[in-house]
């Protein structure tokens, strides 16, 4: 048992607590990568169908769209990470 004059800060935390504390991470960045991985897939779609539609030789499309989902994941999870 625990001495009642400790100060609050010095008191160790419940073990349930910080078995939470590490779910709470594990599903923030497992969610933010999924959230990366998404944004890339659907922009990688985006070009490839705008490649078919215009029935282009070159990917096109497929390039710049894909490279814009990456800066977008990119610039999504930074966002995230500092908040």
């Amino acid at each position: 048992m625990e001495d009642q004059t400790t100060p609050l800060k010095d008191r160790k935390k419940p073990e349930k607590q910080q078995e939470n504390n590490g779910l709470k991470s594990f599903a923030k960045y497992s969610g933010l990568g999924i959230q990366m991985i998404v944004i890339i897939l659907i922009t990688v779609w985006g070009g490839i169908k705008l490649d078919k539609l215009f029935a282009l030789d070159t990917p096109v499309f497929t390039i710049i769209l894909s490279l814009l989902g990456v800066f977008a994941a990119i610039y999504t999870a930074i966002k995230d990470f500092i908040r």
